[in-house]
C-alpha cells in the first residue's frame, strides 16, 4: 500500500481557539474540516512543506522553529495510507485568508468533536484539548 506524507498544523491564536479549514468541493473529502497542510513534496522536510503550504493555502508566514511537533496520525484509507505529523503553531506573519476556496473557522478545542473529519484528524483531537 502506498504511503502519502501530509504535514498538518494547528495554528493557535491568542485565544486558544485552533483554524479548521473546509475540503472544498472537487477535493476528496469534500465538505470535511481539517486542520491546514498538505503533501510534503520530493525533497522537503515536514517541517518546510507546512511553511511552504500556510504560505500557499492561508497567505500566512511562519518558521521552523514555530513548529512544535505534537503528535501524528497514521491511518489506512482505501487506496492508501496516511502518515501526518501534527505541529503546533502560535506565532506567524499575517493574517490566515483562504486562497483555494476553503472555509476557514476558528474553534474552541472543546467544540472540535463538533465538525465533521476525516478519519485520520479525529484522534488528534483529544491531543489538542490538553493543550488548549
Amino acid at each position: 500500500m502506498k504511503i502519502v506524507l501530509v504535514s498538518a498544523v494547528a495554528l493557535v491564536d491568542v485565544d486558544g481557539r485552533v483554524l479548521l479549514a473546509q475540503r472544498p468541493e472537487g477535493k476528496s473529502m469534500a465538505g470535511l474540516w481539517e486542520f491546514p497542510g498538505g503533501k510534503v513534496e520530493e525533497g522537503e522536510t515536514p517541517e518546510v512543506a507546512l511553511i511552504r503550504e500556510l504560505e500557499e493555502e492561508l497567505g500566512i508566514n511562519t518558521w521552523e522553529s514555530c513548529l512544535a511537533p505534537l503528535t501524528f496520525a497514521s491511518h489506512s484509507y482505501d487506496d492508501f495510507h496516511l502518515l501526518m505529523p501534527l505541529f503546533v503553531c502560535r506565532k506567524w506573519e499575517g493574517i490566515p485568508t483562504s486562497r483555494e476556496n476553503q472555509r476557514l473557522k476558528w474553534a474552541r478545542g472543546a467544540d472540535l468533536r463538533d465538525y465533521p473529519m476525516p478519519a485520520a484528524d479525529i484522534p488528534l483531537i483529544p491531543h489538542l484539548r490538553e493543550i488548549l
